[in-house]
């Protein structure tokens, strides 16, 4: 008929459970964890409907049918047959995390575990509109990693003990959360992002997070030593325009608008750091 189709399932495990059950009524030889050996053959002629399809007609019509599916792994293992399965198969991976949901996070999806095996494929889209995109994913990527190995040490010794530089990664991580993961779908200037004001906020935040790196570490050790508190009581206001970025609506304001205050910001964070070293 040419229509847009999504389909939800909600969920495939438990759909795999009834089938482990009637495979067992059946005599069937089992496979791992008593999942039938042709679990993966099912799963793969379930995802493989979502494409793209020339519907017959006068005229002829493009249609097309997404899917998303759940996948409920026991206790959270990954590496049951189900969710082993469900990943051979599906090239997006989206994490959902219990605990970002609970902390009113949203989207709860947590951005150490989900992946996208599209990366490669999306590269000439970037290059021809944000060139710079790709290694500021990559970084804001490793800052979020380096944020969760120290929270553990923070945990046993305290955030007083750590570098820095550690605190400048820890500090950075929770605006790259707070002010860029973390969505608001009710509201006029959060419910869509487009591809311009993403990248614009991710190299104002990376840009201020190497900036602030440099100025802990080059500093000599002694009475004028920048630290991490320094920055914050010096650059206040250059943190709330970060944290204030994502209120930029992209319907009243443009993108030129956006873009230029997003550059302007960027000389502002340029100009106030080489202030403080000097």
């Amino acid at each position: 008929m040419g229509y847009h189709v999504s389909m939800m399932a909600d969920s495939t495990s438990r759909w795999a459970e009834a089938l482990r059950e009637i495979s067992g009524r059946l005599a069937e030889m089992p496979a791992d964890s008593g999942y039938p050996a042709y679990l993966g053959a099912r799963l793969a002629s379930f995802y493989e409907r979502a494409g793209r399809a020339r519907c017959l007609g006068n005229p002829p019509r493009q249609g097309s049918v997404s899917i998303i599916g759940a996948v409920s792994p026991p206790g959270g293992d990954f590496s049951d047959p189900v969710t082993s399965a469900t990943l051979s198969i599906v090239q997006v991976f989206w994490g959902l995390d219990k605990k970002l949901a609970q902390r009113k996070h949203f989207p709860s999806v947590n951005w150490l575990i989900s992946y996208s095996r599209y990366l490669r494929a999306l590269e000439p889209h970037y290059e021809r509109l944000h060139p710079e995109f790709p290694a500021l994913r990559s970084r804001a990527r490793e800052i979020l990693q380096e944020e969760e190995e120290l929270a553990e040490i923070v945990q046993l010794v305290g955030k007083a003990s750590l570098a820095e530089a550690d605190k400048v990664t820890l500090e950075v991580a929770k605006l790259l959360k707070d002010d860029f993961l973390q969505q608001n779908g009710y509201s006029s200037y959060d419910r869509f992002c487009p591809f311009y004001k993403t990248v614009g906020m991710l190299q104002n935040m990376v840009t201020f997070y190497e900036l602030a790196r440099h100025a802990v570490e080059a500093a000599a050790p002694g009475e004028h030593r920048v630290t991490w508190a320094t920055i914050r009581e010096s650059l206040g206001d250059i943190l709330y325009k970060l944290s204030a970025m994502k209120f930029k609506d992209p319907v009243k304001d443009g993108e030129a608008n956006i873009t230029a205050a997003f550059a302007q910001l960027n000389e502002e964070m340029q100009a106030a750091f080489r202030n403080l070293e000097d």
